[in-house]
């Protein structure tokens, strides 16, 4: 599986828009890989049709989203008509990759051995890849097959990565856009009160200032 903070294979695939390479379909922006078992499973289903939902949250966070399933690429142009039916959208803007031979789930560590289709084969596990316009990985999530994702916890991850690429800030538990933010340990006193004027430091048993609360930086 790819490692964070390494640069993500530069993998060559078919589509449902066509052939793509992985790095020049990032380009400059981020982007975000999630795998699927198979087409016409249900939980895939529901799943896909909520990105597609999502579209516009994504576009705003210059975020492109590209999804992989075990099948090949007829099979999923028939399925995205499933997909746009049963979740009610009009738009399905965003590519399929074909991988019957599973190749690319074995290069990226993406299979699941509790969970077999029905030949016997491990099944693909769900997993989430967020790749950053350096082409690095940033975030990898790994849900097993019979676990959907939680959507809204990927563009709150999403906030938070893109956050804390350009500030010197962390986020803390259930953070969600717009909240209190934890200054970096590396960032010095001096600069703490250049960077974040009225921030706060917390008072714990230990007497140790390592808890520095400042809002959220712009």
């Amino acid at each position: 599986m790819p490692v964070l903070g390494e640069v993500f294979p530069n993998f060559s695939a078919d589509t449902t828009e066509g052939k793509i390479a992985f790095h020049d379909f990032v380009g400059d922006s981020w982007a975000i890989l999630f795998s699927h078992p198979a087409d016409y499973t249900p939980v895939c289903t529901t799943e896909l049709g909520e990105v597609a939902k999502l579209i516009p949250e994504f576009k705003k966070r210059n975020v492109k989203v590209i999804a992989v399933s075990c099948d090949d690429v007829e099979s999923h142009k028939g399925w995205i008509g499933d997909i746009k039916s049963y979740s009610k959208v009009d738009d399905f803007s965003y590519p399929i990759i074909s991988d019957p031979k599973r190749e690319l789930a074995v290069q990226l560590g993406m299979l699941d051995p509790a969970e077999k289709d029905k030949a016997g084969l491990p099944l693909t596990a769900r997993a989430v890849f967020i790749v950053g316009p350096d082409k690095k990985l940033k975030l990898s999530l790994l849900y097993p097959a019979t676990t959907g994702r939680n959507f809204d916890e990927i563009l709150r991850v999403v906030d938070s990565l893109q956050l804390t690429a350009y500030k010197k800030v962390a986020t803390p538990a259930n953070w969600q856009e717009g909240g209190k933010c934890m200054i970096l340990p590396s960032v010095s006193k001096e600069d703490a009160d250049k960077l974040f004027p009225g921030y706060e430091t917390a008072q714990v048993p230990s007497g140790k200032g390592y808890i520095r609360v400042a809002d959220q930086p712009k």
